[in-house]
Order: C-alpha cells, then structure tokens, then sequence
C-alpha cells in the first residue's frame, strides 16, 4: 500500500480512538517485536520511521553471527523503511495515555522488500499459493505455562498461586475449576483482547500444571500470524499485572508437557470460494493427499523454524511426561499421536492439524515453513505414506533430535530455500548456529551436580 493510500486510514483510526502515541513493531527472526516508540504527530506528518536491516542477524541473546556464517550479509547494515499495515494496527489497552500499536512491513530505500523479514516471508508463500488461484485457511492453536515468578534463572520454574491461595497443580486437561483459578486474570486478558479486536476462540487448561490453551479462529495466514504476536505480547503483559509470568517455552519445567502451536489448515479456491482439499463426492481429494505427502517429505527438513531452539527439542523427546508431543510426520484420521492429524469434520471444513512446532516458534515462520510443504507436495503431487491407524509412539522419533542436526537437513534442502528464499534461510541458519554455541557456552546445574565430584 503506498504512503498515499495508508494515510488517510491512518489518520481516521489516530483520530477516532485519540492516540497520542504509536509504537511501531517488527518481528525479528525469534519473534522478538522490535521498533521505535514515536509521537502520533510526528509519526503522522514526519515520514516513515527506519530500522538498520542488521536486527534480523541478531541472536536470541542480543549477539550477532561470527564474521564467517554472514559472509553474504552486507556489512553497511542498509537502512530499512517500516511501512504500516493498516489491517495489523491495535490499540495498547493497558497504556495510561491512548496508544497504537502497528506492525509494519520493511522496505529497502530503493523499494524492495526485506527479504529475511519473517512477515515477508510468509507473503511471499502465500503469493505462490495466489499465482495458483489457492486461498489458505489456518486456525493456531497456542499452549502456554502460567508460573510464579522468577528472578533468578538458576532456579527452576514453579506453577503460581491461584485465587484460593494455593499453588496450582492440576494435570486434568479440560479442567474448568483449574482455569477458574485464575479467573482475574483471564478477564483482564479477554477485556484487553476484545480491545484489539484479536478473534480469540476458546480457552481450555491443557495437561501440564499451569499449563492453558488459546484457540484461535480460522482465517487469513498472515492476519492469523499477526494476531498470534499480539496475544503473546498483550498475555505476557496480563500475566505481570497479576504477579506471575506467561512463558511460550517450548519445555519450561522439567517433569511437565511441552508447549506447542498447532496450526490448522486448509485450502480454498480463490474464485469459486469451496474447500480443494475434499472432492465433489466430499471425500479427501488428491491436492489433500498431495499436500500431506509435502508435508511427510519436507516438514523434518524445516524443523529450525518450528522448533527453533535448544529448549524445543525437550518438548520432542518421548517421555512419561512428554503429554501429546508427536515425534513423526505420520498422518491419521481423528488420531493424536501423529504430527499430521485430520479432524473428523464436514467436506467443507477439511484440514489438516500440524501438530510440530512448538509455542516458542515465530508464528510467521511456521505458517511460511508448513504451507511452503504442502505448496511443494502439491506441485510434485507426492503421495503420502498410508494414514496410520492406533498409535504411531511405537515407531519411534523420524524428526531430528537436536537443533544441530535439524540445521544441517535444512541447510541441505535446496526446494525449501528456493521457496523461502536464499538469503533468509542462509541468514537464519548463521542466526540459530550463533546462538546453539552461545548455548554450549554455559555450564548446566545437571552437569555441576553430577560431574563436580564425581568424574
């Protein structure tokens, strides 16, 4: 959109609800929302605010690649110009003074788009859906932990303290009195949501203790995408006002399920409007299969971006207290334990549940990295291995079991980065191998505990 069409809306939205100030929001590579924080008038009449490209190299912990793993980057760290989505703009509700919130689009001052922005990213997957005259639909799924909180990292997390007083410790998935624990603050958090007009679905405590579930409503990938951002951002926020934490970790407590982000999806075509992946008979159609096939045959090559750290990879580990986390790619009608799992549902509501990626993953990301598998199925028309019917546990872990390992498949594949784009996937590779070294750095209680005195 250019800067002539967006003003106008912009200026109506600033004006209707009286904001004063804007903070205008970036996601870098982890997920993190960088950007500046500007008066509404200068934002409004002094042009669009800059950002140097380098925060999209820039590690979990603030650190950048060695010199050696961005020898492609550009050194003079360009200039990017943060161009706002009027659809992706919300209201801050718990700022004192009326305060927008936006999340902008980055350009290059030559008008090319930022390749290695996450958001980009995704666009430019759902562009090659477009081309073809196909409309994806997504519905995410995003599990967090409530936890006391915790100032000092050497100590483990526990659950908070609910409004009886006592600390929380169901493990009964579905359990309403153990979300009514915590009743003040889901109120708080729906009033702010409401706000900013986030299409919240429903709310469930999941298996771990503490552990929640927020479902969101089908739709648009990248509005999808956005919202998931905001309604971390504005929990994280929610929890601190009622004196506990909200963590995405894919694994924070030991002894208690991991947290995903499951992602529905579906496809529709962009003229006729009716779901392509169930058949004029209403049954499963061959883009169906095709698309699962793509996603069997490239979703262990993309695994960086949907368990993107070192702590992801705990939550796929097979444990007694793993929960539900699948270590396949296997598919199943209406059957957990598979990564690919297809609902019972209507021919018009045919999807299929991509159960992977962990709740720590940016939500671009992951939307880009599992459409771009089954775009890539569809195009080879692949066919999928036959749907597994009772337990897929006894087949063992077909997903890489470490980030180290799950970089090198994704360095391997040339299909996916040629979808993704070159320069991201090399960018995010240097970012994530930065970061695994930074990891080995730090030296473990387990490790003091068991090999101090002992080896």
């Amino acid at each position: 959109m250019s800067n002539r069409q967006e003003q106008p809306l912009l200026n109506d939205w600033f004006q209707k609800h009286g904001i004063t100030e804007v903070e205008c929001l970036v996601s870098d590579l982890t997920g993190i929302l960088k950007g500046k924080i500007m008066p509404a008038g200068k934002y409004l009449k002094g042009g669009r605010p800059r950002l140097p490209d380098s925060i999209f190299i820039q590690t979990v912990t603030g650190g950048y690649p060695d010199d050696e793993d961005i020898r492609f980057w550009n050194p003079a760290e360009r200039d990017m110009e943060l161009v706002p989505d009027p659809s992706a703009i919300y209201l801050v509700p718990w700022a004192e003074d009326p305060t927008a919130q936006i999340i902008h689009d980055c350009f290059y001052l030559t008008g090319e788009p930022v390749e290695l922005a996450p958001r980009y990213v995704l666009k430019r997957v759902l562009d090659l859906y477009a081309a073809r005259g196909w409309t994806p639909v997504v519905a995410p799924e995003v599990e967090f932990y409530l936890v006391k909180t915790n100032t000092d990292s050497d100590y483990p997390l526990e659950p908070p303290i609910g409004r009886t007083g006592r600390q929380e410790s169901s493990r009964q998935s579905f359990s309403i009195d153990a979300v009514n624990e915590f009743d003040p603050l889901f109120e708080e958090m729906y009033d702010y949501c409401d706000a900013m007009n986030l299409d919240l679905d429903t709310l469930i405590h999941e298996e771990g203790a503490g552990q929640m579930e927020v479902n969101f409503q089908h739709g648009d990938p990248l509005a999808l995408a956005d919202q998931v951002v905001m309604f971390k951002r504005t929990l994280r926020e929610t929890a601190l006002r009622h004196g506990m934490y909200a963590t995405f970790m894919a694994k924070p407590m030991a002894g208690e399920p991991g947290s995903s982000m499951h992602i529905h999806q579906s496809l529709l075509d962009s003229k006729e409007g009716h779901n392509v992946f169930a058949d004029e008979d209403g049954q499963p159609s061959r883009l169906f299969h095709a698309f699962i096939g793509g996603q069997q045959r490239y979703l262990p090559s993309v695994m960086p971006l949907l368990a993107p750290n070192v702590n992801s990879y705990r939550r796929l580990m097979r444990t007694e207290t793993s929960g539900s986390a699948p270590i396949n790619v296997e598919w199943g009608m209406d059957n957990r334990t598979v990564g690919l799992r297809v609902p019972v549902s209507t021919p018009e509501a045919t999807r299929v549940e991509n159960r992977l990626a962990g709740a720590d993953a940016n939500p671009y990301l992951v939307m880009a990295a599992s459409l771009a598998c089954g775009y890539l199925g569809m195009l080879g028309r692949l066919e999928p291995r036959p749907p597994m019917v009772g337990s897929a546990w006894s087949g063992g872990n077909k997903l890489p079991d470490d980030i180290g390992p799950a970089l090198d498949m994704l360095h391997d594949c040339q299909p996916l980065a040629d979808i993704l784009g070159e320069r991201f996937v090399n960018s995010y590779l240097a970012v994530k191998r930065a970061e695994h070294r930074a990891y080995f750095q730090v030296i473990s209680s387990w490790e003091r505990e068991h090999l101090l005195l002992r080896v």
